[in-house]
């Protein structure tokens, strides 16, 4: 019965429907024209533009994470961009041991910056990640683990609101400091990079950045089906009433520090698959992913779309990095202004997020229970 009620919340949501709609066909048609149509065709989807979408997919993933927590649960998170670096690097620690002999410096084990720091041996923590399924694993287990030690102590505390948002943000603060540092063996400041290839096959090759484009819109795909079926199921309807009244959430019976933990910690899982999936296709992870403006950028992307709607999320993820596309090649001292309006903007006039405004043309201003109160 409540598949049913999945099934009917899934056809009867139209940003539902126009968001699978866009990722089919855009999964369809991409690689199709990158590899059907010759290069000098108006028509041919370059390597470069396929990379693209594909990193704007890990991010359309990486938002509806965030989305999940802060738009159904009401915690500001200002840290997921660390649960990102994590599962990237995790599935950068992968791609560097599958480099083996042909790196620079020939080393059968050690990756080439491990050689030039003058390690002797591989560190422990990177034992395991020569197989992809340990390393897939570690992609879940690293950040969910963390979310949930860090929750726990957090909303065991019932620290809420900026003060948390405040906590997260300085989680990710110290881990960049961390992971700068030359001694932790992560590669410091130049990070994890030169990939040859991933499951024995050529990372720079045509059908393999095409089989990364579609894992990253099933991941996509797999994650809003697993959000939208949280938000609602009667543990959504309960992290939304933690959203609206907290207090009196608890004062009738509900624990609500185990519901924000595992809300938090899911979210945190997402991330990761996130990050690993970023990695492979840009080719690098360094400790800048850390950085605190990056969580800060996620939360605005989902301000944007429309927060507590999922695919508003999506659309904000997507049309907030395109935007920075443009004009970080165009005007790239221009970036950030344009940034910090778009934002005070949508605050402002625009408080549903660019779907909110799309509703509200086509007269259907009215919300399911998933709604952002005002």
């Amino acid at each position: 019965m409540r598949s049913n009620t999945l099934f009917s919340v899934l056809l009867g949501d139209r940003g539902t429907k126009i968001f699978f709609a866009v990722l089919l066909i855009t999964t369809a048609i991409a690689p199709l024209l990158h590899l059907a149509m010759p290069e000098g065709s108006a028509l041919h989807l370059s390597s470069y533009t396929m990379t693209l979408i594909g990193k704007y997919m890990t991010y359309a993933l990486l938002a509806i994470a965030v989305d999940l927590v802060w738009g159904y649960c009401g915690i500001l998170s200002l840290g997921h961009a660390a649960f990102f670096a994590l599962g990237g690097y995790a599935m950068g620690m992968y791609l560097m041991r599958q480099i083996g002999p042909r790196g620079v410096y020939g080393h059968p084990v050690l990756p080439d910056f491990m050689v030039f720091l003058n390690w002797t041996e591989l560190p422990w923590f990177w034992y395991g990640f020569d197989m992809f399924w340990f390393a897939a694993l570690m992609v879940m287990f690293v950040p969910g683990v963390l979310a949930f030690a860090f929750g726990w102590l957090a909303f065991r505390s019932r620290v809420t609101g900026v003060y948390l948002s405040i906590i997260t943000q300085a989680l990710t603060y110290a881990l960049m400091l961390a992971f700068f540092r030359n001694n932790m063996g992560f590669g410091g400041n130049n990070g994890l990079t030169d990939f040859k290839e991933i499951l024995g096959f050529d990372m720079h090759s045509s059908a393999t950045r095409i089989a990364l484009f579609v894992a990253s819109a099933v991941a996509l795909a797999l994650g809003y089906i697993a959000c939208k079926y949280i938000a609602h199921s009667r543990a959504g309807r309960v992290i939304q009433a933690v959203r609206d009244a907290e207090s009196r959430t608890r004062f009738i019976g509900y624990r609500v520090e185990s519901y924000k933990l595992w809300i938090f910690a899911f979210s945190a899982v997402l991330a990761g698959i996130a990050g690993a999936l970023y990695v492979p296709q840009v080719g690098i992870i360094n400790p800048s992913e850390f950085q605190p403006i990056n969580s800060i950028e996620i939360v605005i992307w989902v301000a944007v779309g429309g927060r507590g709607t999922l695919y508003g999320a999506v659309a904000g993820a997507v049309l907030v990095n395109y935007a920075k596309t443009y004009f970080t090649a165009a005007m790239p001292e221009f970036w950030l202004y344009a940034l910090g309006a778009m934002f005070v903007f949508v605050t402002l006039f625009l408080p549903r997020g660019v779907v909110g405004l799309g509703d509200r043309f086509l007269k259907k201003p009215e919300r399911v229970a998933e709604a952002v109160p005002a």
